[in-house]
């Protein structure tokens, strides 16, 4: 039963989670007040590792949690269920393009995406920084990393293997 359910749960958020992996964290923030598969604290070190391991975001974390789940065959039928929708509404719009690629309705629909997923990636923005930020010197070095990735072109491994070392040395 439990599988049933990681695949409908995850096979929902692939559904509605338009725009990238991080749209996934809203959905997943109500998967954890809905089951007892992953607390919120377990979700942000989820994300922190989802982020920093390669692949896509929203795979890694269905993986992570369906393994926190159910072990590997949990792990395994959440990420097919979070991907069945894509691999569905792909084939679809690869069939549809090409006949209404020019279609001014098609693209109308299309740019009003866009304000949504926006909003649910701040949405996701604002409640990561809610639990990281817990006290002043989360906040310092948060506003330290910003400044250096802001004014300093780096790469992005750079500053997570800075963010892991001042973790590590501060015990953050």
């Amino acid at each position: 039963m439990i599988y049933l359910q990681l695949f409908f749960e995850f096979f929902k958020i692939g559904l509605f989670a338009i725009g990238g992996g991080l749209v996934t964290v809203p959905f997943l923030f109500d998967l954890s007040e809905a089951y007892d598969w992953f607390t919120v604290k377990e979700l942000t070190d989820m994300i922190a590792i989802a982020e920093s391991t390669p692949g896509p975001i929203g795979v890694n974390m269905a993986t992570y949690a369906g393994f926190n789940a159910a072990g590997i065959l949990g792990g395994i039928i959440a990420t097919i269920g979070l991907v069945t929708p894509s691999v569905i509404v792909i084939i679809m719009i690869c069939r549809l393009m090409n006949k209404y690629q020019c279609n001014r309705r098609v693209h109308t629909v299309l740019e009003g995406i866009r304000p949504a997923v926006m909003a649910l990636i701040i949405f996701a923005g604002v409640e990561l920084a809610k639990m990281a930020l817990i006290d002043l010197s989360h906040g310092i070095v948060f506003a330290i990393l910003f400044a250096s990735i802001r004014f300093y072109k780096k790469s992005p491994v750079f500053y997570l293997g800075l963010s892991a070392i001042i973790g590590v040395v501060f015990k953050l």
